[in-house]
């Protein structure tokens, strides 16, 4: 099965972790995932790794206990989603890229996110952190925000 849809870290934390109102549109489509809206949604190992690394250390009124980030991985992700991670030949070539392209520190990460979606066939991506995700575009993938997306949604339903 193709994958049409990728969500970024920002998406999996907002949608799974209540911010407030700044969590309802990633809360929105992961609700459309779980209602089978949305076809063959996915996310990569990398934006697992780091739900669990963020959402375990936020300030104390959000924080998940490390069994509650598995729980919520396990119940809404893995159960409702394709995970991938980028093929062995990939990597090497995704590093020269990013060098020629002056990628420099953390960014190297969304480079790697962008690089796993593209190798899983992904249509877009979608983020809250869309500048992080230019390299997404050079591959002809869309990347836009769980309110953008949702948009899309609705109005292909009319």
């Amino acid at each position: 099965m193709a994958v049409t849809v990728f969500l970024d870290t920002s998406a999996l934390l907002a949608g799974l972790v209540d911010f407030g109102p700044q969590s309802a549109p990633a809360q929105s489509l992961l609700h459309a995932i779980a209602e089978k809206q949305v076809s063959a949604p996915a996310t990569a190992w990398h934006c697992c790794l780091e739900f669990f690394s963020v959402s375990t250390r936020l300030p104390p009124e959000f924080r998940l206990t490390p069994a509650n980030a598995v729980r919520l991985l396990q119940e809404e992700v893995f159960a409702r989603m394709s995970v991938h991670d980028l093929p062995a030949t990939d990597r090497r070539p995704m590093l020269n890229l990013a060098a020629q392209d002056g990628t420099a520190g953390g960014r190297i990460y969304d480079t790697h996110i962008a690089e796993v979606a593209r190798a899983a066939g992904a249509g877009v991506v979608i983020t809250d952190n869309r500048r992080h995700f230019l390299a997404a575009l050079r591959h002809g993938m869309r990347v836009e925000t769980p309110t953008e997306f949702l948009a899309g949604l609705k109005d292909k339903r009319r």
